[in-house]
């Protein structure tokens, strides 16, 4: 009998493998449901083991992105400010693990198009299709390793959407909103190409920006729309923390369990556990 105990139950269970809490029972959750005991407590073995690589969290302000759950925490000391849904890196562009401090904020940005997005995903579509940089608001600004060098201005079409945030680091990772905000309505969000996309851009900058006078709400807004490229350096440059947790305890003291998109958790198992 679908009792309202067992919809509470539904519920609870949503709420552990990350889904919504609409208690409508699909093919995705009931495979997590299916997961052995055995597999589990593995799971949290080699997240707690993850647990004592992390680096010492700051006092002050800090951004921490756990991939696998698809959500940034702004956090001010021991107060967590929100929680916001992220896009990640699909598998195959992974977005890497690491740690960095964001300390410049790009309203309106140019998108510079990576050479590896230009030779597989550009260069065919201009085949089929020679008007296509014209329609996609994009330009050529030169030529580098046979390639051409390809940047898409700011606008609507821009793939940055109207604002990125920049932590200096060696994978050119970095967060930016986008047009494409249908992907926040899924449970599961891993579609970018490494970056990390933001549902809400503007509550990102107003944090970041909070303590400067001189940019107050209505101007984030203005330079996000203005369409011309502007770069804001942040006065105290904020902790940024990339991680990659498939299991921990929430603040709620909910178990949380969630799929290893990467396959990271099984590569460490099969060391820990001798699984052939």
């Amino acid at each position: 009998m679908f009792t309202d105990t067992l919809l509470m139950g539904i519920k609870h269970a949503q709420q552990t493998y990350g889904y919504k809490p609409d208690g409508v029972i699909t093919a995705s959750l009931l495979k997590d449901l299916n997961v052995t005991v055995q597999k589990r407590i593995e799971q949290i073995l080699v997240n707690m083991g993850r647990m004592r690589w992390m680096p010492h969290e700051p006092d002050g302000r800090l951004i921490l992105v756990n991939i696998p759950e698809f959500v940034l925490h702004f956090f001010d000391g021991k107060k967590k400010v929100f929680d916001m849904p992220v896009v990640v890196g699909k598998e195959g562009n992974n977005t890497m693990i690491f740690t960095g401090k964001l300390s410049t904020v790009v309203f309106s940005p140019y998108w510079n198009v990576p050479p590896s997005i230009v030779k597989k995903e550009i260069l065919p579509k201009l085949e089929s299709d020679p008007d296509y940089l014209v329609k996609e608001n994009m330009e050529i600004t030169g030529e580098l390793g046979g390639l051409p060098v390809i940047r898409q201005l700011p606008g609507d079409k821009n793939s940055l959407g109207r604002v990125k945030f920049l932590f200096p680091n060696s994978f050119n990772i970095y967060f930016h909103d986008t047009p494409a905000k249908s992907l926040f309505n899924k449970d599961k969000r891993a579609y970018s190409h490494g970056c990390i996309r933001l549902s809400d851009p503007v509550k990102m900058a107003e944090y970041l920006l909070k303590d400067n006078s001189a940019w107050p709400t209505d101007k984030i807004i203005e330079s996000m729309n203005s369409g011309n490229e502007k770069y804001v350096k942040v006065k105290d440059p904020v902790p940024v923390f990339i991680t990659y947790y498939t299991a921990w305890v929430d603040e709620n003291g909910i178990l949380n369990f969630r799929d290893d998109i990467y396959k990271r958790d099984a590569a460490v198992a099969k060391k820990m556990f001798a699984i052939n």
